[in-house]
């Protein structure tokens, strides 16, 4: 079968395809990003950075760039598929990334840090920031985590529940404001029908998980993934009755959870004790 035949010549990467679409239709009709920005209201080097790959932008600056171009849902189109592309992430990640895309259900343990499906933008910087990254690599790790929030918003969402040690809430942020926008944000994500949130707290003790962040990931198939994480190394585990024993230990926690009402209590109360605005 002979190769086939390239059409537009154009990068077939959902990230670059994004960025040179912008460039693209731009540069068609005569602009510079200077009068873009003043056409729309923006800062002018937020569209530079978007047409160098260095940012995707959000689904608000995309909209009015499609109706400003009168391209009706293609640029969302386009930024919807480089936010979900998994190359964005490093190579180690990239399977789990696929395999979290395509899940019907997932169902997670935090041991020490928030899921990167609840993290806000500044709860994922400090975290991120904390483990070395820095410059423009922090921005684009920091763009890439708070896109993957997409995979719980769409339609045909897959069911998420998560159990989070009280260890992960009571860790503060530098920023009293930030903490306080993470916890409001896990009582906004935990209203979604397809979302469930539990907490466990300290007075539990030991338990079957203790070191060890998680998530099962059942693909339409029914054939379930764990990807088991430390601060240094994720694996996925593949291995049916390897899979198993996690899931056994994962069931021995939940037994000492909160139900999710309870838990949305807990978090409440702790959002009253963090203070909104950081002092002055």
């Amino acid at each position: 079968m002979p190769p086939r035949r390239v059409i537009t010549g154009r990068s077939q990467e959902p990230r670059r395809r994004f960025a040179e679409e912008l460039r693209l239709l731009r540069t068609e009709r005569g602009l510079s990003l200077r009068k873009l920005g003043e056409a729309l209201g923006w800062d002018w080097s937020l569209f530079g950075k978007m047409e160098s790959g260095q940012t995707l932008g959000s689904p608000e600056v995309v909209q009015a760039l499609d109706q400003y171009y009168g391209t009706p849902g293609l640029l969302l189109a386009l930024w919807e598929l480089a936010v979900a592309d998994p190359s964005q992430f490093k190579e180690r990640y990239r399977r789990y990334m696929t395999l979290e895309s395509e899940a019907v259900s997932l169902w997670h343990f935090a041991a020490a840090s928030l899921p990167g499906l609840l993290q806000t933008p500044e709860y994922a910087r400090e975290l991120l920031a904390a483990g070395g990254l820095c410059g423009d690599e922090l921005d684009a790790q920091v763009e890439a985590r708070v896109g993957r929030r997409e995979v719980l918003m769409t339609d045909f969402a897959p069911q998420f529940r998560t159990i989070l040690s009280e260890v992960v809430l009571r860790t503060p942020l530098r920023d009293a404001e930030a903490r306080h926008a993470q916890l409001d944000h896990l009582l906004c994500m935990e209203s979604r029908a397809n979302v469930a949130i539990h907490v466990l707290p300290m007075s539990a003790g030991l338990h079957a998980l203790t070191n060890t962040d998680i998530m099962f990931l059942r693909g339409a198939g029914g054939l379930t993934t764990a990807w088991v994480e430390n601060g240094y190394a994720g694996d996925l585990v593949q291995e049916t009755a390897a899979v198993e024993r996690l899931q056994h230990r994962y069931d021995l926690v939940r037994d000492l959870a909160l139900s999710p009402a309870e838990s949305r209590k807990f978090i409440l109360s702790m959002l009253e004790e963090v203070p909104c605005e950081s002092p002055t």
